[in-house]
């Protein structure tokens, strides 16, 4: 692993994290695409760590508004941020962890051999894009963050739960379910990135051995994946308020193109 791939792969990780466009995917498909080996499973969790810290510290704030309505209803509000979370939201992102949580531990060696392939990723980003787009055009857009049902919730965890297949986007699929249950474009992208928390921090604990273990580049993977994430999730909260998801879907049907070209060729 070099320093410029370290740096390569960090930013791939914290751009595709956060926009519907599958970060597993991109860092299995960047090293195939340009002839240098897969660093694997480990390295992709050191990464995601890296974006752990970034969806903190863009949303600490937020963080710590749904645990004052959940847990001290009473205490002063100092107006952090402008969103009336329901006092619900912490609960429901915990329902939403779990199927993400107990489909990762279960799967955990496939992810590592049988979902890196390069054809089924293919497939995962043309399919989930599609899903996408068609669901980002024909949705209500009318529910906001604080509407947001146990009902909801569940069925976002399961959605979280596909996203172990590369291809598939965690983001993306929690966001294509979001605005499928109704939620508008930025509501749907916010709870994406809050539950993005504690399921990249569950994923780290269990490789916890692994990222103390991380060299040099491992450590400038993290850091350029947490800067590029957090300014990710800057320009996606703010493009989607004002643009449809649909370049996502072009995007990832011309990356599926590509790859199934490479294949053929190779």
């Amino acid at each position: 692993m070099t320093i410029f791939h370290a740096i390569l792969l960090g930013l791939v990780q914290g751009l595709g994290e956060f926009l519907p466009i599958s970060s597993s995917a991109h860092l299995i498909i960047v090293p195939w695409l340009f002839n240098f080996p897969d660093p694997g499973l480990s390295f992709d969790v050191a990464l995601h760590f890296g974006t752990l810290i970034a969806v903190v510290l863009y949303f600490w704030k937020d963080f710590l508004e749904i645990i004052r309505v959940t847990f001290f209803p009473k205490a002063t509000n100092y107006k952090w941020i402008n969103i009336a979370y329901s006092k619900n939201l912490f609960w429901l992102l915990v329902i939403a962890t779990v199927p993400g949580a107990i489909f990762g531990v279960l799967l955990e060696s496939k992810a590592e051999t049988v979902f890196r392939k390069p054809l089924l990723i293919a497939a995962t980003l043309s399919i989930m894009g599609l899903l996408l787009y068609l669901t980002d055009k024909y949705a209500a857009h009318k529910k906001n963050i604080s509407e947001v049902t146990k009902k909801d919730s569940v069925l976002v965890g399961l959605s979280q739960a596909v996203a172990i297949i590369p291809g598939v986007s965690r983001s993306g699929a929690t966001i294509t379910t979001g605005l499928f249950l109704g939620l508008n474009r930025e509501s749907a992208a916010r709870f994406s990135f809050l539950l993005s928390a504690p399921i990249i921090f569950g994923a780290t604990i269990l490789k916890l051995k692994d990222l103390f273990s991380a060299g040099t580049p491992e450590i400038i993977a993290i850091v350029v994946a947490a800067v590029s994430g957090y300014f990710a999730i800057v320009w996606m909260l703010k493009f989607i308020s004002r643009v449809s998801y649909k370049i996502f879907f072009w995007y990832r049907l011309a990356l599926a193109a590509l790859i199934v070209a490479v294949w053929f060729i190779k």
